[in-house]
């Protein structure tokens, strides 16, 4: 049990991470192609680190026979891939509109930004609160 409980540990890092080094980037005003290039990114590689480090405690947690975790890892695991693919294209769109000079543009694509981080924090959150009630 130990092992699948230390396994969600790289997922908690990632999760932390993004939410942290993501905060900082509301500074950048979303309006040039570098800085919604830079965020889209950021996001690609949060959602491909989730998924990748939500794997190994989907199979520790199915192998000690807690389902009930295992399944919630893969519904983590599930949303980031479901979040790279509409969010992703969803800022890819945005980043031409703003190339266009569109300024409405520049908002929705600031709005989708802080949407990735409420989301992640709310599954932090909600990870580490599962994690403690279970387990604390």
């Amino acid at each position: 049990m130990n092992t699948a409980l230390f396994s969600t540990i790289p997922l908690l890092m990632c999760m932390g991470y993004f939410f942290m080094g993501s905060l900082p980037l509301l500074i950048l005003k979303h309006d040039t192609p570098m800085d919604s290039r830079f965020i889209r990114g950021f996001f690609n590689t949060y959602y491909m680190g989730v998924v990748c480090t939500a794997t190994i405690p989907t199979i520790s947690y199915a192998l000690v026979g807690r389902f009930a975790f295992s399944t919630g890892m893969v519904a983590i695991a599930a949303l980031a891939l479901y979040l790279r693919k509409a969010g992703l294209a969803r800022m890819d769109e945005l980043r031409v509109r703003i190339e266009s000079g569109d300024a409405m543009a520049i908002t929705d694509f600031r709005r989708l930004h802080i949407a990735g981080m409420v989301i992640n924090f709310v599954q932090l959150a909600m990870l580490v609160w599962v994690m403690f009630h279970f387990f604390g």
